[in-house]
């Protein structure tokens, strides 16, 4: 693909300073970047790095606009959400292969889009629907009844079981696990445990991204409901009947316990952990490593710890933590010259 500057600015709503005919044939890093490419900069640390580059063109902010660089730069208001723009404009998500592979297994009682993929060694069984311009890597199993919507990316030993609803313009990463029983067990008196059914679902909707050797729990009845745009890193765990809210994002190896809530626009950092049955409300910020065992009630907050507490708390409690050798050290001193000053009072 080759398109001019002036015809990418246009696409990402970007304001060219230099020659605009340029052609530019791919993107890259400030370092790699060579000749017919464009390259991006995010950070004025790079700023001799970019004056330096081989690429034809730099995508900035508009705060640097003014700078003055050898080749023509693209100014734009969000440098990483232009970035993601640039890059579908070159990167292979747009270009889907409408091949069916004669190694897939398809049921006579599924429906699979004329505009859709499917690769080698997957398996579609009777009652799944997968919509228009999916591409459905090798290796996938789709479950009965499952649903897959329109513009998907499905990659390879992704498993999605029975009666699962995954939206639109959805991204599912290798050996990711969608519908699995949730982990119901009745306690017996022998202390033996009685499998609980799990007969719900798993509800993804659109714009949703999961990560690689990440598993979302299907409901014990009902269902477990990732809503829009919601984004979540590798090896996540997802209990049953959780509920993310709409943009919510959860970073690598955090986990949330069964029939919690979690609320909009929330940040959740890697290896958190959040217990069963509370609810945490929208724009909630929890820091890696904090475990959430109670329910935050008011939005627009930040919390740190183990058992998590206010984020500003924390960082005054650590402060003191790690000073206790020293405050120790200092306690003990004091405590002996209180010893030395009774003696001397009782000497009197």
């Amino acid at each position: 693909m080759i398109i001019t500057v002036e015809n990418i600015a246009k696409q990402i709503g970007g304001t060219v300073r230099g020659d605009g005919t340029i052609e530019i044939n791919g993107a890259s890093d400030i370092v790699s970047a060579q000749k017919g490419q464009i390259t991006f900069l995010s950070n004025d640390r790079y700023l001799d790095k970019a004056k330096a580059t081989n690429a034809s063109a730099i995508l900035l902010s508009k705060e640097w606009s003014n700078i003055d660089f050898d080749v023509p730069v693209i100014a734009v208001d969000n440098v990483y959400a232009s970035l993601a723009e640039l890059l579908n404009l070159f990167g292979e998500m747009n270009l889907v292969d409408t091949e069916v592979s004669p190694f897939a297994s398809i049921s006579k009682n599924a429906i699979v889009h004329k505009s859709s993929s499917i690769g080698a060694f997957s398996v579609v069984e009777s009652g799944a629907n997968v919509g228009s311009k999916t591409q459905i890597y090798s290796h996938v199993f789709i479950g009965k009844n499952v649903r897959i919507g329109d513009n998907c990316i499905i990659y390879p030993g992704v498993i999605i079981y029975k009666d699962c609803l995954i939206g639109d313009n959805c991204i599912i990463h290798s050996n990711a696990v969608i519908g699995a029983d949730g982990f119901g067990f009745a306690p017996l008196k022998d202390g033996s445990f009685k499998k609980i059914p799990q007969i719900g679902n798993v509800i993804v909707e659109d714009e949703v991204e999961i990560g690689s050797n990440t598993v979302i729990d299907r409901a014990t009845m009902g269902s477990t409901v990732i809503r829009k745009g919601v984004k979540l890193d590798n090896l996540i765990q997802i209990a049953h009947n959780v509920e993310i809210g709409k943009n919510t994002v959860l970073a690598a190896q955090s986990g949330i316990a069964g029939s919690t809530k979690v609320g909009s626009n929330c940040q959740i950092g890697g290896q958190a952990g959040i217990v069963g049955h509370i609810h945490i409300a929208d724009r909630t910020l929890i820091q890696a490593q904090s475990g959430m065992t109670k329910s935050v009630k008011s939005s627009d907050t930040k919390w740190y710890g183990s058992p998590a507490i206010d984020y500003n708390n924390y960082l005054k409690s650590f402060a003191i933590y790690k000073n206790l050798p020293d405050l120790q050290s200092r306690i003990n001193k004091l405590e002996k010259r209180l010893e030395e000053l009774s003696d001397q009072a009782d000497k009197l």
